[in-house]
Formats: C-alpha cells, sequence, structure tokens
C-alpha cells in the first residue's frame, strides 16, 4: 500500500499535535489502578517477604495501598523531536503532487 499526500499531511499534524502536548505538559501523575499496573507490567522481580520492611507491609496491609501514585516526567527533547517530524511531513506532504 502506497500512503498518499492526504495521509503524510494527517500523521505530520498528528505528531506535530503530539510534541506540542509534550512540549507543554511537565508531568502527569498517574491514578492509583494506572500505577498499579505500570509496577506490574515493568517490574519482573517480585519483592521477596525478607526484602520488604515490616513497617511498610503492616503499613499497606492495613491500608490496602501497595503502591503510590506514580508521576511519569517525559524529557524536554522528546517535544521537539516530535513537532520536528511533524513538520517535515506536513511540508513533505504539501510538495507531494496531489493524488488522483
Amino acid at each position: 500500500m502506497e500512503i498518499n499526500r492526504n495521509q503524510y499531511f494527517m500523521i505530520g499534524v498528528v505528531l506535530l499535535a503530539l510534541g506540542i502536548q509534550f512540549r507543554l505538559v511537565d508531568s502527569v501523575t498517574l491514578t492509583q489502578e494506572a500505577s498499579q499496573f505500570i509496577s506490574k507490567q515493568f517490574n519482573s522481580k517480585k519483592a521477596e517477604p525478607s526484602d520488604v520492611p515490616t513497617a511498610f507491609v503492616a503499613a499497606a496491609e492495613d491500608s490496602n495501598i501497595i503502591s503510590a501514585k506514580k508521576t511519569i516526567k517525559p524529557p524536554q527533547w522528546l517535544g521537539w523531536a516530535l513537532i520536528s517530524m511533524g513538520a517535515v511531513l506536513v511540508l513533505h506532504s504539501l510538495a507531494m503532487p496531489k493524488p488522483g
């Protein structure tokens, strides 16, 4: 399947919008459920009962909270990279011949 002018333009606009969003947002705080899901997916090594302090285990059992809310801070270069790729794709789509 060949990508035409309109598809290049749309991909460029989406990347441009994502890049602007990454530049405007400093950090994102996940909900409790999302934080637990991320912890389960990326932590392949399970903590042994002897590795966790007993005070933490008692506090976690009392409140039923295993992990705290996580904060994601995207790097500054990511926004600039997405803006650059989006701008190049938009300009490339304008230079292409019209479909049909």
